[in-house]
């Protein structure tokens, strides 16, 4: 008897110990630093100039599929490591280019309306920084604000969130490192190759996740990159990346042109609704592009500047 229960015990240490190194491959090769040499940043993007891309957009909220429009703004900047904001007075020290993208997602629920916007600033050397640094993202609707930032800190993610709603309120926290869904967006630019594939462990978009109502932590995705074969977006040799989410009943699907610098043609958001529960799906689509120097662009004289963007 007694040595049946040791052999048990061996046996469940062992199964542990395999289960333990099973998990640290996984995240390693979720992880890993990207090597491949075609991966990075062209000249396109150091012009000094914006892309911006505008996009219509119909929006799974409530019970409904709301009319509302999109906005994805990508650019080049030098970026302080250590501070994680913008390197504005030109030190070398601590710094590194990233891409930068402010994504505006504004659309109306009856009465009332959204405005959603998130920043993500990923560094262009993925081989020494193979996460982005930070990402920012707020919400305001007629209900209240929220407000949710996360900063990549050696071997952890910093978190702080801020709610108007009383289950979220104000949360301060220390995640593990993983794939965040936003950085999914700046990674694509940079080169397909960039996004892993298979089962990954990711956080969802930090939009998806408050406007659900959901707690920010990582669940498993599984990432396809493939040819794009749909009728919703037109072009030729379009591919589609995707991750989807099992246990969420929820699948995201970015359509891009295979050639650099990836264009992004538009996206599919597919989830039950939060309040019938039923599954919809929010589209966007592209209408235009424009490359700016946008900052630049700020006097009553550059309001038809709008127009060409597609925008009233």
């Amino acid at each position: 008897m007694k040595l049946m229960k040791w052999v048990l015990f061996v046996l469940a240490l062992f199964f542990t110990c395999m289960l333990q190194l099973s998990r640290q491959e996984f995240s390693a090769k979720a992880l890993a630093p990207v090597e491949r040499d075609n991966i990075g940043l062209g000249p396109y993007w150091f012009e000094g100039k914006a892309e911006i891309s505008h996009y219509t957009l119909s929006q799974n909220r409530y019970r409904d599929v709301h009319p509302g429009e999109a906005v994805l703004v990508f650019v080049t900047e030098p970026f302080l490591t250590d501070k994680q904001v913008k390197n504005e007075k030109g030190q070398l020290e601590n710094s590194t280019t990233v891409l930068k993208l402010n994504a505006i997602q504004r659309f109306t629920t009856g009465i009332y309306d959204y405005s959603v916007m998130t920043s993500v600033f990923t560094p262009e050397d993925l081989k020494r920084y193979p996460h982005s640094l930070k990402t920012t993202s707020s919400s305001q609707d007629w209900c209240g604000q929220t407000f949710m930032q996360v900063n990549h800190e050696k071997d952890k993610y910093k978190v702080e969130i801020r709610s108007y709603f009383e289950n979220e309120a104000d949360q301060n926290l220390n995640l593990p490192i993983a794939l965040l869904e936003d950085e999914v967006w700046t990674r694509l630019r940079m080169g397909p190759d960039a996004l892993p594939l298979g089962a990954v462990q990711v956080y969802p978009s930090a939009m998806y996740l408050r406007l659900m109502h959901k707690t920010f932590k990582t669940y498993t995705a599984e990432g396809k990159l493939e040819k794009y074969t749909g009728s919703e977006f037109n072009g030729e040799k379009l591919k589609v990346y995707s991750l989807s989410f099992p246990e969420l009943e929820r699948k995201l699907e970015i359509v891009f042109q295979n050639k650099t610098p990836y264009l992004i043609e538009g996206w599919i958001e597919t989830h039950p609704a939060l309040a019938d529960k039923q599954v919809r799906q929010t589209i966007a689509k592209r209408t235009h592009t424009v490359m700016e120097a946008y900052w630049q662009k700020n006097g009553l004289k550059d309001l038809p500047l709008r127009k060409a963007l597609g925008m009233e």
